[in-house]
């Protein structure tokens, strides 16, 4: 396949047109002033070696070197065509609670700056996997489609934060929900798509809507596993206003709030869906644990598309370009003597 990779450049084939009406013009007014000095007839006595024809093939040749010179700024380059290559992994859905209680520092420096470092270094033990990226609090929001560009997903999650989500609380269902929409429908080559697609929920907060548990058993009816992992103290620890800030968050009659985990409903979703519940601490190796684990999951095929290396191909524009330039140079302006005998471009 042929293309180029800077198309803007192309745009400067437009001067073309105006070198070539510039050059006619000029060509039009010196006609004109030798027809003042003398009848057409005469000039060939006047200017008995000059050759139109040469000067058209010198312009034509100059003109020529112009446009190789500007297709190859234009960075021409050929590769295959896209195809698709068969890899064997799995779709991993992982749903981020952003809500402002992760943001608790009791864990250095926070809870939720914690769960994506170690998320951040779990892409990197991803290989053939696709990833998927849901931030939640009291509704969830999808960041990042499925994909297997982990460093766009790490770029993805390093902005994930409590401002992405303007309803705050801890609504698991629609992570579960949101999750659940994000895979897809079934393996692009047609297999079972069971034990191949696995949710991730991370959060420190006890769940605030209801249907979380029938959220979890149409996961289970998909063939999906879901993974919990909590992050946090189920005594409960107060809200900061915001990230480092020593003052927390109240109720309308001035209490502080306080967030809970509740390792009982994280634990039953994934006993549920035959996942995993860990519980995390200040150390990111739960995590780990959590994708050892994953990797015990039988790893479908799925096809992605891939392009071949490109091979740049400006240089030879550029050689052609010098040629054309170089014979401009060695070509005379003057007639040649058989081609005067053919009476061309008089």
């Amino acid at each position: 396949m042929f293309e180029f990779t800077n198309y803007n450049v192309l745009f400067g084939l437009l001067i073309i047109p105006v070198f070539l009406l510039i050059f006619i013009i000029n060509r039009y007014i010196r006609k004109k002033l030798l027809i003042k000095y003398a009848d057409a007839t005469q000039h060939w006595i006047l200017l008995p070696d000059s050759s139109s024809f040469k000067a058209w093939m010198k312009f034509i040749l100059v003109l020529s070197s112009i446009v190789l010179l500007i297709l190859a700024l234009a960075g021409p380059r050929v590769g295959s065509r896209l195809r698709e290559v068969e890899k064997k992994g799995r779709e991993i859905v992982v749903a981020l609670d952003v809500s402002y209680s992760m943001l608790a520092s009791d864990i250095k420096p926070n809870r939720l700056e914690m769960a994506k470092n170690a998320l951040s270094r779990m892409f990197e033990q991803l290989e053939n996997d696709r990833v998927g990226l849901i931030v939640f609090a009291g509704e969830a929001y999808t960041v990042m489609p499925l994909t297997n560009d982990f460093s766009a997903a790490k770029l993805f999650l390093k902005n994930a934060g409590p401002a992405m989500v303007s309803k705050q609380g801890t609504s698991i269902p629609s992570a579960i929900n949101m999750a659940l929409r994000s895979f897809s429908p079934v393996m692009p080559d047609g297999s079972d798509p069971n034990f191949s697609k696995a949710i991730i929920i991370i959060t420190d907060g006890e769940n605030h809507e209801t249907g979380v548990l029938e959220s979890a058993e149409e996961a289970k009816k998909q063939g999906i596993t879901i993974n919990t992992i909590g992050i946090g103290d189920p005594d409960g620890v107060p809200i900061p206003l915001s990230s480092g800030s020593s003052d927390f968050r109240r109720d309308r009659e001035g209490n502080v709030i306080v967030s809970k985990l509740d390792e009982n409903t994280l634990k039953q979703i994934a006993n549920n869906t035959g996942g995993y519940y860990i519980r995390s601490g200040n150390d990111p190796a739960g995590l780990f644990r959590l994708i050892r684990k994953l990797d015990e999951m039988e790893k479908q095929e799925f096809k992605t598309k891939v392009f071949a290396q490109y091979d740049e191909k400006f240089q030879y524009f550029i050689g052609f370009a010098l040629l054309i330039i170089l014979i401009e140079t060695f070509t005379s302006d003057k007639k040649n003597k058989w081609l005067s005998n053919l009476n061309i471009f008089r």
